[in-house]
C-alpha cells in the first residue's frame, strides 16, 4: 500500500514533505496537493504541515550535492504545476543525495530529462510574461495588469518588473491562481484581492482607469492597426510569436 503525502501546495510545504520522507525513512510514497487529493480505500494518506525550519534544512542540505543552478531548476519545475511533478522532484533529490557524482546532466535518466524539459517550458512562459504584460493606469495611481500564464511564473517575473519599473507602483494579478505581485516602490509583495469581474471589459474601463489611460490605449490600438501592411500579413507567424491565449490581455488587440 502506497503512502499518500498531502501538502498545502507551497514550495515550502513540498520541502517539508521531503524532510518527512527522510525523517521517517519512507520508500513508497506519492506526493499530492491537498486540493487535488481524492480519498480511496486502498491508500493511506498523511497531511504534512508546512514547517519553515525543516524546509530550510532541506534546501540548505541540497547545496552539498546540487549547484545553485540545479536548485533553481527544481524550483522552476515546481512552478510548472505539472501533474505528479512533486514525485519527480523527490526522485531527483533522492538520486542527488545518494549519488557519489553529480547527476545534474544525466539525461539518460528519463526523470531528470523530464525536469530539464519542464524547466525550459517554464522559462519560455516567464519570458513571454516579461514581454506580453500590458499595464493600465488605475484611478488610484497604480499600473495594473492581469495575466493567466500556463505556469505559475509570477515569482520569476518579479525581479524583471521591479528593475524595469522601479519608479512606479504596479500590480500584476494572476487570474487563474488568484494572487498577484505588488510593488510599492520599496519591495515586491504577494497579495490576494477580490477583483471585479468586469475589470477587463472595455465598456467598463472608465470605472477603473484614468481617462488619459483609455485615450492612450485607443491611440496605441490605432497606431498598431495603421502600421500593419495587409499584403505582408502572416497570421501563422504572428500566432507563433504571440499565441492567441495572450491576445485578450494585449492593448493592441482589445478594441
Amino acid at each position: 500500500m502506497k503512502t499518500i503525502l498531502k501538502y498545502d501546495g507551497s514550495f515550502e510545504g513540498l520541502l517539508s514533505v521531503v524532510f518527512y520522507v527522510y525523517e521517517h525513512k519512507l520508500k513508497e510514497v506519492s506526493i499530492i496537493k491537498d486540493k487535488h487529493y481524492e480519498p480511496n480505500f486502498f491508500d493511506h494518506s498523511i497531511a504534512i504541515l508546512s514547517e519553515p525550519k525543516k524546509a530550510k534544512r532541506v534546501w540548505q542540505g541540497l547545496s552539498k550535492k546540487l549547484s545553485p543552478k540545479a536548485k533553481t531548476k527544481l524550483y522552476k519545475a515546481f512552478l510548472s504545476e505539472t501533474l505528479k511533478i512533486e514525485n519527480t522532484i523527490l526522485y531527483y533529490i533522492r538520486k542527488a543525495l545518494s549519488a557519489s557524482v553529480s547527476i545534474e546532466n544525466d539525461f539518460t535518466d528519463s526523470e531528470i530529462l523530464h525536469i530539464e524539459k519542464t524547466v525550459k517550458k517554464v522559462d519560455r512562459e516567464k519570458h513571454r510574461m516579461d514581454a506580453f504584460v500590458r499595464f493600465q493606469l488605475t484611478k488610484d495611481g497604480i499600473y495594473f495588469a492581469t495575466v493567466e500564464p500556463d505556469f505559475d511564473v509570477l515569482p520569476l517575473n518579479a525581479r524583471h518588473f521591479k528593475t524595469r519599473y522601479a519608479d512606479q507602483r504596479w500590480l500584476i494579478y494572476d487570474l487563474k491562481r488568484n494572487y498577484g505581485i505588488f510593488y510599492d516602490l520599496l519591495e515586491v509583495q504577494t497579495i490576494t484581492l477580490e477583483l471585479a469581474k468586469d475589470i477587463n471589459r472595455g465598456d467598463k474601463a472608465s470605472i477603473y482607469f484614468t481617462y488619459e489611460e483609455i485615450e492612450f490605449q485607443k491611440l496605441w490600438f490605432n497606431y498598431f492597426n495603421s502600421s500593419n501592411i495587409v499584403s505582408r500579413k502572416n497570421i501563422k507567424l504572428h500566432i507563433k510569436h504571440i499565441p492567441k491565449r495572450y491576445w485578450k490581455f494585449l492593448t493592441e488587440k482589445k478594441f
